[in-house]
């Protein structure tokens, strides 16, 4: 076999391809190519990552009971704890009932929210509810500890690879730059791009579509330490709110549609968002640090995508992770080297068949 062959070529070196490197590579010869200078540019370089287990539908609440374990304790473990705060107004009644109980928070007194947001006004806000077992996801600690663990397998990792054209005989043949890869087995771990990468390998595409999502860092009043503050989230999600290094990441909770492309934020809705924090607290927001957007990609039915192509199982999906990549990822990487290695998954037969493309026929 040439210096280029690997049992296993994964496209995409976000979250996704990076964990699921790390746990192929004890499989056999693993090769990962990401067209950008640097890991975990996109989706997975600008996510505000919590993890909170009753956070998505069914199928992605039971990855995050699988992925509990080992964000917590692989490699030492990348969560620290931060407590949810769902806020609502007068108005936001019955919604905020419906989502405090969806996401297990237990109600209580404004007064009793505030030591865990200080900006939070008392005179607007008249609904909160908190929930304690939620913490941080240290996004880059989780992508580093899966690249150690990837490159002590032996997985070669390579960036500035853009992939440009896909051919099967026998064997994969993926071209990126000027060089030929060839691989048994092809994982699409290609986030916002998982559509066209299929299309270029002659798989028909299942519908993911990338939608934006936008984030603002807003200095924070002087006097203010909120390293203990809570991630707040405003019902209907229209606004969140994370401490981070000493300043306020903000959201709008944007999801517009958007090409594959490397996003940015939009001024206006960007206003908007802010506008509706401001009417929420205390802080007047005076400066904008800095922005940015990522693509957050979902399937049709907003379930991950993650299996064997059903018409050609050589081609494997870990695609359409949604707003759920990180806290479902150690679950996901694990069932892709099951499913590749021919293993029983350690997930239940009803998740991962609500995972398999095949449920798109």
């Amino acid at each position: 076999m040439s210096e280029n062959y690997t049992d296993m070529l994964i496209i995409g070196g976000g979250v996704a391809g990076i964990t699921a490197a790390a746990d192929l590579a004890p499989h056999g010869s693993v090769r990962v190519l990401e067209r950008e200078r640097q890991l975990a540019y996109h989706a997975s370089g600008r996510s505000a990552a919590m993890f909170l287990q009753d956070y998505g539908n069914a199928v992605v609440r039971a990855l995050n009971d699988a992925s509990a374990e080992p964000l917590a304790t692989r490699d030492g473990g990348v969560l620290s704890p931060r407590p949810m705060l769902l806020l609502g107004r007068d108005e936001d009644a019955a919604c905020f009932a419906g989502e405090a109980a969806d996401l297990g928070l237990e109600r209580i007194g404004v007064e009793q929210a505030l030591p865990l947001f200080p900006l939070l006004d008392q005179s607007v806000v008249s609904h909160a509810a908190v929930r304690h077992d939620t913490s941080d996801i240290d996004t880059d600690l989780l992508i580093q500890n899966a690249l150690k663990r990837a490159r002590a397998g032996g997985a070669v990792v390579e960036t500035g690879a853009e992939v440009t054209a896909i051919r099967h005989s026998g064997v994969w043949e993926v071209q990126a730059g000027d060089q030929v890869y060839r691989a048994q087995v092809l994982v699409n771990a290609a986030g916002a791009w998982a559509d066209g990468v299929a299309q270029m390998a002659g798989i028909t595409p299942l519908g993911i579509q990338p939608f934006r999502r936008s984030m603002a860092v807003l200095p924070l009043p002087e006097g203010f330490d909120s390293s203990a503050w809570a991630f707040v989230d405003s019902v209907g999600e229209g606004w969140y709110a994370k401490p981070q290094a000493g300043k306020l990441l903000v959201s709008p909770g944007d999801e517009d549609a958007s090409e594959p492309m490397d996003s940015w934020a939009d001024d206006m809705v960007l206003a908007e968002g802010l506008a509706r924090f401001e009417a929420m607290v205390t802080m007047q927001v005076t400066r904008v640090e800095h922005s940015w957007a990522g693509l957050r990609s979902f399937a049709p039915d907003r379930t991950l995508v993650v299996g064997r192509d059903a018409a050609v199982p050589e081609f494997v999906w870990v695609a359409a992770q949604g707003g759920y990549g990180f806290q479902t990822a150690l679950a996901v990487s694990q069932l892709v080297a099951d499913l590749v290695a021919g293993d029983a998954p350690e997930l239940p037969a009803s998740v991962v068949a609500a995972l398999s493309p095949a449920r798109f026929g």
